[in-house]
């Protein structure tokens, strides 16, 4: 299979998956195996994930515009604001620390992410059933301190098949945050700390981007826009009436029959 066509098939994987309790990250470190695609340091997989991340700008833009454009006036578009500030800061400092040690050891070890997969769906399904009542269901009134805490859930994507939305939106649940607000919470946080992460690779890697490896990239960027942009709306909206226990599911048999993969080849 050309490389191009691959490039396409992880874009539409990385659209589809980013804002998913699911993990792209593993998903596309799984579909890069499967397909037999060289992906480096795993720059591909960072960098198309910008694709996801300016769908969720364009599907939001005029809630983007209006927040930035009312920020003197507004108290809820301030607090959302320095909301998401505060929220990304403990993955950058994470990332900084430790983002050598997951490319180099963790993003290679299939057996972590298939436990990470089952961990994370019993998690989501304990959180389902035992979450406390919300008390926040708009996410532009979520407190500073809860979203300081739904950051701290977030850098536990650090580690492949967490799901860095698995691990917004869980703690979110946890701090009385509603589905839907700690949803719409997270694709908001996943702009800066995926464009932080974006820049950063995208400069590490700035002597190794050939014109074949360039084009691959945009392939993948375009076709994860298109998906991402697709799949937005309709999550939230399943989201806010049955909430994430297919997802949870979904996860727990992915998990088992990595293990089972992983075992048998053994």
């Amino acid at each position: 299979m050309p490389s191009l066509a691959k490039a396409a098939i992880l874009g539409v994987v990385q659209g589809v998956t980013e804002f998913l309790p699911v993990s792209s990250t593993a998903h596309l470190l799984i579909g890069s195996r499967l397909l037999a695609y060289d992906d480096p340091g795993g720059i591909f997989t960072t960098l198309i994930q910008l694709g996801s991340i300016f769908a969720v700008m364009w599907l939001y833009r005029e809630k983007i515009a209006r927040i930035v454009t009312s920020l003197g006036s507004d108290g809820d578009a301030r607090n959302f604001a320095i909301g998401v500030i505060v929220a990304v800061i403990p993955l950058l400092v994470a990332g900084a620390l430790f983002s050598r040690v997951v490319k180099t050891v963790l993003q290679g070890s299939v057996t972590i992410i298939a436990v990470a997969f089952i961990a994370g769906g019993i998690v989501i399904l304990i959180v389902e059933r035992t979450r406390p009542h919300p008390d926040i269901v708009d996410a532009e009134r979520i407190p500073i301190g809860r979203a300081f805490v739904v950051g701290l859930g977030q850098t536990l994507a650090l580690v492949p098949g967490v799901s860095r939305s698995g691990g917004t939106i869980v703690a979110a649940m946890l701090l009385r945050i509603d589905r839907a607000a700690a949803a719409e919470f997270s694709f908001f946080l996943a702009m800066p700390t995926m464009a932080a992460a974006f820049a950063h690779d995208l400069f590490e890697a700035r002597h190794e981007l050939s014109g074949a490896r360039a084009e691959e990239i945009a392939v993948g960027f375009v076709l994860a826009f298109i998906s991402s942009a697709l799949v937005v709306r309709p999550f939230l909206h399943y989201v806010r009436n049955h909430g994430f226990g297919p997802f949870a599911w979904y996860r727990i048999v992915v998990g088992a029959a990595l293990l089972a993969a992983v075992y048998w080849r053994a």
